[in-house]
């Protein structure tokens, strides 16, 4: 099924500094960075009564933006123990507030997600309120996006704790060997250290599932 690759750098922050020195830095690794754009999401995490999705790697994420939702479907991550390089297939497509993909207009991430789960409803694991700070990576050509977001968690509404991350999503078709210049800024940056987690991960070590 038609998909892509997404591969990210991850790192988590120990506090509000690098976020706000990585907002402000004309360079990151000897590459442009773009101006600064807030943006705010919500993500939804979904997954059925007895957690298909999760027992086979797979986590599906509703994030709205701009009064826009969409469905992301996420396969099993792929890094070496302790690495911020993250690899792991992604299809998305267009979605609404709804938990139930098959109100959804249809596309590739749709179908695989009714596969996964065997058409079984789905229902809410999970909630990620995110301010997000953007910034192109080489703007003129777009390698790639930086974020430096602040995570609040939430189960039943109800806030649980924050954690703030500093990602690098590569562009497609870019070339991954042009992450090395820019994971070494990553890790001279004070405060940053390689994520291993994926935010879900991360989010339910805050709000752990009570089955």
């Amino acid at each position: 099924m038609p998909g892509s690759l997404e591969i990210e750098l991850k790192m988590r922050a120990d506090d509000e500094a690098p976020l706000r020195h990585l907002a402000d830095v004309p360079l990151l690794g000897g590459c442009r960075l773009g101006p600064a754009r807030e943006v705010e999401e919500t993500d939804r995490y979904l997954d059925t009564a007895d957690r298909r999705l999760s027992s086979q790697g797979w986590a599906c994420r509703l994030r709205k933006r701009n009064g826009v939702t969409l469905v992301s479907l996420k396969g099993p991550p792929e890094h070496a123990p302790g690495e911020a390089l993250h690899r792991r297939p992604e299809l998305e497509g267009p979605a609404d507030g709804v938990p139930d993909p098959a109100a959804w207009p249809p596309s590739a991430a749709r179908s695989r997600l009714l596969e996964l789960t065997g058409h079984e409803a789905l229902r809410e694991r999970i909630v990620l309120r995110q301010r997000r700070v953007e910034r192109v990576v080489e703007p003129d050509r777009r390698l790639g996006v930086l974020s430096l977001d602040r995570v609040e968690v939430l189960r039943d509404g109800t806030a649980r704790g924050d954690f703030a991350v500093v990602e690098l999503e590569l562009a497609g078709g870019a070339d991954e060997r042009e992450l090395a210049p820019l994971a070494e800024a990553l890790y001279a940056t004070p405060g940053l250290q390689a994520e291993p987690r994926t935010k879900l991960e991360r989010a339910l070590e805050l709000a752990p599932d009570c089955g």
